[in-house]
């Protein structure tokens, strides 16, 4: 797994893929040929995080704008089985301690942050329907009409799809510059007539429009799709997928 942070306050991180593991350390059920694998899996991340399984949450994430406060009688949901997960959501968001967020992704940009004074914490999952949607900053604005300070938070965008290795038709394209802030992170390729999009940048930019300060803000650079530790939907449509998760000691 890669780390992002580690302190005596929180935990952050994403998951690789590995050939040594099972299904290749795939950790999404949805994707899965034996949900016992995907549970061995995600016991494996949890014996290293040293919190039980059975204290992660997990969602059905359905490329929306929906997001979700988790409570502690949420806890477990969709851990060990799908059918437990919290519907029909892309974001999730605690203040309570000892709870593992997760977000699912293959090529999405998965976000994490973390409040330094509120005990907040959140888990992000932002394809380019959620990007467009603009889920991320809608739920960071959301967090900071509640009374977090923008200038308090940390963010952690994750490994994803690169810009080269983005390309899109013009109709995806239009939902990008329809954005009125996304044209900076495109441009366009006349020898395949296609688009090429960084949609990290771009929630990146979603962030720094809530007022989150760009130096509290860090980027893997790192594309799924080229480097041998990463899942990619475009590579291969049957491919696991990551878990980036966060938690609040």
């Amino acid at each position: 797994m890669k780390i992002y942070h580690d302190d005596a306050t929180h935990i952050a991180g994403i998951t690789l893929k590995n050939e040594q593991k099972l299904e290749h350390n795939n950790m999404a059920f949805h994707v899965c040929e034996d949900e016992a694998n995907v549970v061995t899996n995600r016991l494996a991340l949890a014996s290293t995080l040293q919190v039980p399984l059975n204290r992660f949450v997990c969602a059905n994430q359905t490329h929306s704008a929906n997001f979700y406060e988790v409570r502690q009688e949420d806890v477990g949901k969709g851990s060990h089985t799908m059918e437990t997960a919290i519907e029909d959501t892309d974001a999730l968001y605690t203040y309570e301690p000892n709870i593992v967020l997760c977000s699912f992704t293959a090529d999405c940009v998965p976000v994490l942050f973390y409040h330094e004074h509120t005990g907040l914490i959140g888990a992000i999952h932002s394809g380019w329907q959620g990007t467009v949607k603009e889920i991320t900053e809608k739920m960071l604005h959301h967090l900071i009409k509640e009374g977090n300070e923008a200038e308090n938070f940390r963010v952690y965008i994750g490994m994803a799809l690169s810009q080269e290795k983005f390309e899109v038709d013009e109709d995806v394209y239009e939902k990008f510059q329809a954005l009125g802030y996304a044209e900076d992170f495109m441009y366009y390729k006349s020898e395949t007539n296609k688009y090429h999009i960084d949609n990290q940048l771009t929630v990146q930019k979603q962030c720094e429009r809530v007022g989150i300060p760009v130096e509290n803000i860090t980027l893997d650079r790192n594309c799924t799709f080229i480097d041998k530790s990463g899942f990619s939907y475009r590579e291969n449509k049957r491919a696991g997928r990551h878990v980036s998760f966060i938690i609040r000691k």
